[in-house]
């Protein structure tokens, strides 16, 4: 039987995992499986990069703060974010936070603090010369990083099978062995529709692209609007076959992880 070792020396076994994903699909709301996550799962954060999923997570775990507790969130700075999403990150901060707890982590690419450090650390241009080496240094690396810091043993993420792709074949929880943490997707289920219905029963702050037709929204040179019918991630690497980043598909980075570590 496959046995996961995981952070903080927590042991899963494949059985283990299939139940409890056989148990938790059988609950009708995220907010259920939130619930459940945060009564089980020791030192559990949140990863978003705010994109809409992200908010709604960050929404409802702010109404279940008061019985519960609002996780610590992570966001990996690339520093070629859209402004947007800065600005957007400090609204979140406010609204939901409390900045002298230090309770957003945000890390960026190793030695780097602004884009022009990294352009002159790595060259012009990195993701167009350097697609998989780009995705490393300003986001697998230092979400790695990050997880060992803060010694993260699961993290609620904002996937959904929704989103198409490799994101179709989803389970509600998942594990990451090169990091060593599990992956929780409470929204699994949701569609675009859903989430975009409650960020506004719920008047919660979103990006202001989404206005502007972008629907899914990473880095500023690699993401575009898409169009009426379009997959919600189609505006991501438009023209490529790539889907994921590489912070949510670790394996394919694993070379570079074991020769830092």
């Amino acid at each position: 039987m496959k046995i996961y070792h995981l952070n903080n020396d927590i042991t899963v076994t494949q059985e283990q995992l299939d139940h409890w994903n056989n148990q938790l699909s059988k609950l009708k709301t995220p907010q259920e499986v939130i619930t459940w996550s945060l009564v089980t799962f020791p030192h559990l954060f949140q990863t978003t990069a705010f994109g809409l999923t992200g908010l709604v997570t960050i929404d409802m775990l702010s109404k279940l703060a008061e019985k519960y507790y609002m996780p610590e969130l992570l966001f990996i700075d690339t520093l070629h974010h859209f402004p947007q999403t800065l600005t957007l990150k400090d609204k979140v901060e406010k609204l939901y936070y409390h900045p002298q707890d230090q309770t957003i982590h945000v890390y960026r690419p190793e030695g780097c603090d602004s884009e022009a450090q990294f352009a002159s650390k790595y060259g012009d241009f990195l993701w167009e010369k350097d697609d998989d080496k780009y995705d490393y240094l300003a986001k697998v690396e230092p979400a790695h990083r990050a997880y060992k810091d803060l010694n993260v043993s699961a993290v609620f993420t904002g996937r959904r099978k929704s989103q198409g792709s490799t994101r179709s074949q989803l389970s509600i929880i998942e594990i990451d062995e090169l990091n060593g943490i599990l992956k929780i997707n409470p929204l699994i289920n949701w569609t675009f529709e859903q989430v975009r219905h409650y960020i506004d029963a719920n008047n919660v702050p979103y990006n202001e692209l989404l206005d502007l037709g972008y629907r899914s929204i990473g880095d500023y040179h690699s993401t575009q609007p898409v169009k009426e019918g379009e997959d919600e991630r189609a505006g991501r690497w438009k023209g490529k076959t790539k889907t994921e980043c590489g912070i949510h598909e670790t394996s394919r980075f694993a070379q570079f992880l074991k020769q830092d570590a």
